[in-house]
Parts: C-alpha cells; sequence; structure tokens
C-alpha cells in the first residue's frame, strides 16, 4: 500500500454499498460494466473504494434515476472537476431534450393513428403500424444526426475499407454535370462531403444551396465547406417543404436521402417545382443487399436487434424508386456504383452498429465488448469480411 492509499478513506464493497444505500449486487455489476470500478484490490483480493468513487457512484444513480441506459452514462464524463461536470450537465441535457422529443414524436405517431380510425371506422393495423415506424424514424434522424458525428462513422467505414478506390462521393460527383449548370440545390446536404473533391475553379460564380433539416448537420457542412473555401449558402429547410420560387434551380440533388421522406409525393412534386425546364434531379440510394452482411452478423449475435425500424430501400431504393420517379420525370435512368467493403478490424464495424438508428444501443447495453470479441473471431477465423455493397444513382430529366 502507498503512501496516497494511506491517507484515503477506503471502504469495502459491503461498506461502500451501505454508504450509498445500493445491495452489493449493483456494486459489482457497476464493475463488471466498467461503469464504476474499484480504486484498488488489497492483499487479500477485496475491491475497495473511495469517497471520489462515492461521488461518481451519486451521479450514475442520478443519471439511471433520470431515464439514462448504462450504455449512455458510460460515455459520460463522471469526474468531479468543473470543466468535466460542465462536459456532463451539456450532455444531460441534450439526452433530456432527446428523450422528451421521443415522447412527444410518440403522442404525435398515437394522435395521427387515432385520426386515421376514426377517418377509416376500422382497425387497418399495417397502415397504422407503417405511420408510427415512418414517425420515429423521422425523429429518429433528427436525434441520430443532430451533428456530423454518427454520419462521418459511416463515411468513413466506407471511405477505408472500400473496393473501390474511386470512393462513393468522389464518383456521384463525376455524374453530376456540373460545367452545364449555374443553379444547384442539394437536399439534405449532412456535412457537405459530397463537395470536398471539387474544383473550386470549375464552380466559380455558380450558386449553390446547401439544405438539411438539421440545424447540426448544416453548422457542420458550413464549417466544413469554409475550411475547404467554398461560398455556398446554407438553410435549415424540410425538403419536402422547399421555400424557393418556382423553377429556381437546374440541378437538384439528394443523395441517399429520398428513402427518409414521410411523404415521398409532396417531396417530389417541391423538387419538380423548383427545377427549370430541362432541369435535372439526382437521387442516389442503396438497394435490399447493401450492407446485409452487417445485419446477418449482427442478428446472429442478437437476433432481437433491429438497425433501423423501417427498411429504407422499401421507401425509396433501387428496385421501387425508379417506378416512383417515372410518375413526375420524363426520362429516368440508374446508373449502379461498383464496389464493396473488405474490412479486417472489429471496431469500425462496432462503430457503424451503434451509430445506426435501431434498437441496436439498447440491446448491446453492456454486450458491446462481447459483440466486438465476436466479431474479431470472425475476423480471425475468414481472415477478413466480406460486406456486399448495392448502390447508385437515379438520374431525372424534368
Amino acid at each position: 500500500m502507498n503512501l496516497d492509499t494511506q491517507k484515503k478513506q477506503y471502504y469495502t464493497t459491503g461498506a461502500f454499498a451501505k454508504k450509498a444505500s445500493v445491495t452489493i449486487r449493483t456494486i459489482r455489476y457497476y464493475d463488471k460494466q466498467n461503469i464504476l470500478k474499484p480504486s484498488y484490490k488489497n492483499d487479500k483480493g477485496y475491491r475497495m473504494y473511495t469517497d471520489e468513487d462515492f461521488a461518481k457512484l451519486q451521479r450514475i444513480l442520478v443519471l439511471k434515476y433520470l431515464g439514462f441506459s448504462l450504455e449512455e452514462i458510460r460515455t459520460m464524463p463522471l469526474q468531479s472537476g468543473v470543466s468535466d461536470m460542465k462536459d456532463s450537465f451539456q450532455m444531460q441535457l441534450r439526452l433530456i431534450r432527446q428523450k422528451k422529443e421521443h415522447l412527444e414524436q410518440i403522442e404525435q405517431a398515437l394522435c395521427e393513428a387515432q385520426n386515421l380510425l376514426q377517418e377509416t371506422k376500422q382497425v387497418n393495423w399495417d397502415e397504422i403500424l407503417h405511420l408510427i415506424h415512418i414517425t420515429n424514424l423521422e425523429k429518429s434522424l433528427v436525434e441520430q444526426y443532430q451533428t456530423a458525428t454518427n454520419l462521418d462513422i459511416r463515411i468513413e467505414l466506407h471511405r477505408k475499407y472500400s473496393v473501390n478506390k474511386k470512393g462513393w462521393f468522389s464518383w456521384l460527383y463525376e455524374q453530376l454535370p456540373i460545367e452545364k449548370v449555374d443553379n444547384i440545390l442539394e437536399i439534405g446536404c449532412g456535412s457537405g462531403e459530397l463537395w470536398i473533391g471539387a474544383d473550386k475553379k470549375q464552380l466559380s460564380g455558380k450558386h449553390i444551396v446547401l439544405t438539411d433539416i438539421s440545424q447540426g448537420m448544416i453548422a457542420d457542412a458550413k464549417k466544413l465547406m469554409e475550411k475547404h473555401g467554398f461560398p455556398f449558402d446554407y438553410q435549415v429547410m424540410d425538403g419536402q417543404e422547399l421555400q424557393f420560387p418556382d423553377e429556381q434551380f437546374q440541378l437538384i440533388i439528394a443523395n441517399h436521402v429520398m428513402f427518409y421522406m414521410k411523404d415521398q409525393k409532396k417531396a417530389l412534386s417541391e423538387i419538380v417545382r423548383t427545377l427549370k425546364k430541362d432541369g435535372v434531379f439526382f437521387a442516389s440510394t442503396y438497394g435490399k443487399e447493401h450492407m446485409k452482411e452487417i445485419t446477418e452478423m449482427v442478428q446472429e449475435f442478437d437476433s432481437k436487434i433491429r438497425l433501423s425500424d423501417v427498411k429504407l430501400y422499401e421507401q425509396f431504393g433501387m428496385e421501387n424508386g425508379g417506378d416512383y420517379l417515372k410518375q413526375y420525370f420524363r426520362h429516368v435512368q440508374w446508373i449502379p456504383y461498383e464496389d464493396g467493403l473488405v474490412v479486417d478490424q472489429a471496431e469500425p464495424i462496432v462503430n457503424y452498429v451503434l451509430s445506426c438508428h435501431g434498437n441496436q444501443r439498447e440491446l448491446l447495453d453492456g454486450k458491446t465488448e462481447q459483440f466486438k470479441q465476436f466479431l474479431e473471431e470472425k475476423i480471425k477465423r475468414q481472415g477478413k469480411l466480406s460486406i456486399t455493397k448495392s448502390a447508385g444513382v437515379f438520374i431525372c430529366q424534368k
């Protein structure tokens, strides 16, 4: 025992639990879940805790009372410094607001489902479940994409492990008729990644507007674009309610966005309205085979895990997107993007899974390390993990 150990007041697990008015089982569980480890173990192997540990435990118990999961708490700073507590409070406030928005979204879904029931005078469970799933997805997007963090995690997986070294954004940008247009709109711009490799001279004199429903995304995109010297315009805007005059743009881009639109008809009508005559709409999406191996691995680990409440390719995918678009455009062409992933590390896949907007965080709570080991064993047996990519873009002429 060193001098520092001698100066501090230490408690055994039993005494520590009694001091905090919790069970010994709770203390041991927090230790096992790497949420609250003992300060040290004595010569007899007993776990020993300090008053600093007690302060951390108090914060954990408060967070649990507020409804935070252990997975959420594990990511929070629990130290007692002013800076650490400021970060902790900011995170807690953000999460509380998210939970409040979630409850409001549930209320909205139930009210709309009730109205649907009153209008039809009969129970149509398919329609009600679809409504609730779409509403929850809409809320989940706001929560997931308040900033570009989750999106960047997914982009990084593709950037690092894609077989096609051209890269999705570079490939998509090359398909755009940039030289032939002057007024461009991107709907759901995300972090602005599409424009990073653009030639400034090629964009000189063009009016380019980036929009996104998330204020955090627009802030991230503006910061990134200004860093690269692009003088774009930025607006927080719902793609279903475009606040622009008729026939303003020659080119509109929706990169992996259309399947998030709650009202497809309204969104496409708005896009057609704001496109000039002979204007072009680029709508990228993916198909049902896209990233299927990740879904299979996750469900092999736990069959109850769903990475999304809604299968996005069923909302607007390569299999059905053309049918929607042909109702609004005189010519629709599908251009596939040939690619796949070859991954030899488990952690990027774990991060990708956790960034999704399904129930995986809840079901992997306390099991993240176990899931990582599960993937590492697969990689050790197979040498690498091959993952299918099935994506491309619809090019539509007004």
